[in-house]
């Protein structure tokens, strides 16, 4: 019976793209001139078990390229080769193209054949060049004349390859393993059957066949060891090269297919032990885990390619569901008995019964969204090779600092936040870092500092990007907004309310326009983003010390703090997060603008006032005199207005339903829920709502067209 790989492919590219991330980040830590067995190992590992995995799926071309950077890779952690930073960079650049090849192949997409052979040509490039190499003529050791006629003279090699029982449990396939020896040359090969218990001592995931194998051909030691490297540490192996001169290759053979069964954990016998050359140890006891270690081991990075594909979840967590599951049918099953032969006398014990069913489902509910919690470093993860990039484009000297890497969040804000944060940390290292002669001159060290931090505030997390930057320049950005018309020369704003001008669609105060930032595009969208999650977005800057954007999102987005209102017979919810205060109006307060609407005072400042029932269309509401209701004074968009409605209800976690997969989108309402009476009650989008208010709604669906 065949097996169907393609079940398996998923699983494949998860586990590359984690690959990928471990040997960018150790590429990124790497030092020219230095090497970290511990560092290099991990990479090369990483590379390795890609060409293994890509060869095993039939991904041929991901398997060529990675064999590439693979023996690269294997000079330096051998000592051969020292490590150099256009290495480093060539490796890195070659992380990318791995990355879109993977993509490309996972989405069943063209592959751009001539970009690979580019950049495939480039690595050999540096792997052909010697002038890195650690030998050097004055310290070669000088070649037997015997031992050089000898290798001219050799034919092909004499294998014994005898796999450990548990080879199969592992994935691995001796007969892969076969076939690639054959691609190689003429291999022959004789199967030793020794080992085969009796039916009574068989067992099914056992495996008992070794080989004897010649293998004729110009083959290289290298190429072997590439084969066999794949199950190294589950295979006793011996390789030895054969001659043209060697009267009776069987002699050697026989010597070493003799052991029996008994023998097969122990080393390999013969006569002619000073031929056998083993496959060489080439990492540490300490780095030498088995392949099944390796895929034992759940290694949370970020990966790109994977999001919202699937999650790994610690097994904690699913035994903790498993554990509130079973105490809600515990719970579901005293419910139904008391319910085949209720009596009044029966209600404290329904009543404790309710209150256990309340608090298993509360429990369920949060492990449920435990399972859904995500380190931040799967977002985190991409900046350090973005900082190096840029900063090196940029000659500018900037170290990253991250911080609460392992703050968990929703898995939706995790894919969510990612592009938001890329263009910010864009702006920090273009905009608020300066180049080292600026800051030496300033009494600053030449190398700039930008932090990543994350950490858990209420029910929310709290993102913020530091830096040590020149700070915002408030008199430049107060001109720009003059000349733009969007405040008047005599306006008395805060320094934090200048600050906010930049999210406007557009706002720009660089001089010179360059592929990082320049053109005024995005800072609005990344307010609208973060909005659009129920988040909010505030800038702290001062000048020559530099700036902070620090980001407030909710932990979930399928969860939702909210303040219920009424208006009329409808019913909705107001996020919590948008709210500022309540309060109720008094005649003298509101202030109607010809034209314009209804404004109110608050703390020296007008607002607007938008009344939910003109908004929505309903007819009857409870109250029409702005001096009868309530008004719900909220924030979005940096903006404030009051909400009239005509009563507040209450506080409440609500579940929520998309509109725009169970209906269509509606401008102002982010979503639906189901109250506890079963009715349903629309979600505000307070953003949107004040968008729709000042008519900008059509500007907003361009933006995110």
């Amino acid at each position: 019976m065949s097996i169907d790989m393609a079940q398996f492919h998923q699983v494949f590219f998860e586990e590359s793209f984690e690959g990928l991330d471990i040997m960018e980040n150790g590429l990124l830590n790497m030092d020219p001139g230095t090497i970290d067995d511990e560092e290099i190992n991990a990479i090369f590992r990483a590379a390795h078990s890609i060409k293994g995995g890509s060869g095993t799926f039939g991904f041929s071309d991901i398997s060529r390229f990675t064999h590439v950077m693979e023996t690269l890779l294997d000079e330096m952690r051998d000592g051969r080769r020292t490590i150099t930073a256009d290495a480093i960079d060539v490796l890195l650049r070659s992380v990318d193209v791995l990355r879109e090849m993977l993509s490309v192949t996972r989405d069943n997409r063209e592959l751009d054949g001539q970009k690979v052979q580019a950049h495939k040509a480039e690595l050999e490039k540096v792997l052909h060049d010697k002038s890195d190499a650690v030998l050097s003529a004055s310290n070669a050791q000088p070649v037997d004349v015997e031992d050089k006629v000898s290798a001219v003279q050799q034919v092909g090699w004499h294998i014994v390859f005898r796999p450990l029982p548990q080879i199969m449990r592992t994935g691995n396939d001796p007969l892969r393993i076969l076939r690639e020896l054959a691609d190689l040359g003429e291999l022959e090969a004789d199967c030793d059957l020794s080992a085969l218990p009796s039916w009574s001592g068989y067992e099914a995931e056992d495996f008992y066949l070794s080989w004897d194998l010649h293998l004729y051909g110009d083959i290289s030691r290298a190429a072997l060891d590439d084969i066999f490297a794949w199950i190294e540490d589950e295979c006793e192996l011996a390789v030895m090269p054969m001659h043209a001169e060697t009267p009776e290759r069987s002699a050697v053979c026989g010597a070493l297919s003799e052991p029996s069964g008994n023998d097969r954990n122990g080393a390999v016998k013969g006569t002619e032990l000073q031929e056998v050359t083993p496959v060489p140890e080439r990492r540490s006891g300490q780095d030498r885990r088995s392949k099944q270690d390796r895929r034992g081991s759940d290694r949370r990075k970020p990966s790109a390619g994977s999001a919202g594909s699937s999650i790994r979840v610690d097994i904690s967590k699913i035994d903790s569901l498993i554990n509130m599951v079973g105490e809600l049918v515990i719970t579901q099953s005293m419910l139904s008995l008391l319910g085949e032969d209720f009596s009044l006398d029966k209600l404290e014990r329904l009543k404790d019964g309710l209150s256990q069913l309340e608090r298993h489902t509360r429990e369920l509910q949060e492990s449920v969204m435990q399972v859904r919690m995500l380190p931040i470093s799967f977002t985190f993860s991409r900046f350090p090779r973005l900082v190096h990039d840029l900063s090196s484009k940029m000659g500018k000297k900037i170290d990253l600092q991250m911080t609460g890497e392992n703050t968990e969040v929703d898995k939706t804000v995790i894919e969510k936040i990612g592009d938001p944060l890329v263009h910010l940390v864009r702006n920090s290292l273009d905009h608020g870092i300066e180049m080292p002669e600026e800051r030496l001159a300033a009494g600053k060290q030449e190398t700039g500092i930008i932090t990543l931090n994350a950490f858990h505030k209420g029910g929310n997390i709290v993102i913020e990007i530091r830096d040590d930057g020149r700070g915002l320049n408030r008199d430049k950005i107060e001109k720009k907004a003059v000349e733009r018309d969007l405040i008047s020369p005599e306006h008395n704003l805060s320094d934090r309310q200048i600050y906010e001008l930049i999210f406007q669609a557009g706002f720009s105060t660089a001089d010179v326009v360059s592929d990082v930032s320049g053109r005024g595009v995005g800072m609005d969208v990344v307010r609208k983003n973060i909005n659009e999650l129920g988040g909010s977005i505030e800038i702290e800057s001062a000048t020559g010390k530099g700036s902070a954007i620090i980001i407030r999102l909710p932990l979930t987005l399928a969860i939702l703090d909210g303040q219920t209102v009424t208006v009329g017979n409808e019913t909705y919810i107001v996020p919590l997060v948008s709210i500022i205060e309540s309060i109720q109006l008094k005649e003298a307060q509101i202030k109607r603008v010809g034209g314009r609407g209804e404004t109110f005072k608050l703390r020296d400042e007008y607002l607007p006032i938008l009344r939910l029932h003109d908004l929505f269309g309903i007819a009857k509401p409870n109250a029409t005199r702005l001096d009868e209701g309530l008004l719900v004074v909220v924030e979005g968009d940096g903006r404030h207005c009051g909400l009239f409605v005509d009563e507040l209800l209450g506080q409440q976690q609500v579940v929520i339903k998309s509109l725009e997969a169970n209906y269509q989108r509606v401008v102002g309402i982010s979503g639906a829920t189901i109250l506890g009476d079963g009715s349903v009650s629309l979600i505000l989008d307070i953003p949107g709502l004040l968008r729709l208010v000042n008519n900008q709604d059509a500007d907003g669906l361009r933006e995110s067209a």
